[in-house]
């Protein structure tokens, strides 16, 4: 979902730079890029003094930082460039659509119901319905049992190299990597995509969105 359905990297960074500006946390930003994908936990592993969340506690933590990112999102959120009509055109097709992510519930909601795009998904993986987040392969599994298919029926599309791993440790057929928040030649040096697209705009090709589908 983050940077997948919506290009909001940026809003968190925002986001985490009001939170830990508030615990007097310093160089998060480094820290923070090895989380991008992972659970909150992991996240605030990486990103907070052990102190901080001896005294807060991890839901506590999650829940303070996540509410300063929807608040700061709501007015620009929108939908990746050529998602909807990505979504109509999978609709058109009979092909079954799910969210699985390693953000909230509250997170999940709010993306798809901030971008009027709640009606395209058949099903909705959050970080807080499984134990473990990506890279774990956990919640694509979910997300593939929700759906009544096999994982190695599944396209899964992602931003993250967390979330890459995790498709490819749950067995997805193929695995799409956008742009959104990492550049094309990283993705392609450190990852195992099977394609790299900017936007969904690139789908607009019948060609493309057929090879998307084989």
């Amino acid at each position: 979902m983050d940077g997948t359905l919506v290009d909001n990297t940026e809003a968190h960074m925002r986001a985490f730079g009001i939170f830990c500006g508030r615990y007097g946390v310093e160089g998060w930003r480094e820290r923070l890029k090895q989380g991008i994908g992972m659970g909150n936990d992991d996240i605030m592993r990486l990103v907070m003094p052990e102190e901080v969340i001896r005294e807060r506690g991890f839901a506590a933590l999650a829940d303070e930082k996540e509410a300063i990112y929807r608040e700061i999102y709501a007015p620009e959120i929108r939908p990746v460039e050529g998602l909807r009509e990505l979504l109509e055109q999978l609709r058109a097709a009979g092909v079954r659509c799910a969210v699985g992510s390693s953000g909230c519930k509250a997170n999940v909601d709010f993306v798809l119901d901030g971008c009027g795009i709640r009606e395209y998904f058949d099903a909705r993986i959050s970080g807080d319905m499984v134990s473990r987040c990506k890279p774990d392969p956990e919640i694509y599994l979910k997300a593939a049992a929700a759906l009544g298919c096999e994982p190695a029926e599944c396209v899964v599309v992602e931003d993250a190299k967390a979330g890459i791993e995790s498709a490819r440790r749950a067995g997805a057929g193929r695995v799409v990597a956008l742009t959104t928040t990492l550049p094309r030649e990283e993705l392609a040096r450190e990852t195992s995509a099977d394609m790299i697209v900017d936007t969904f705009a690139d789908f607009a090709d019948p060609k493309r969105f057929a090879e998307l589908l084989a």
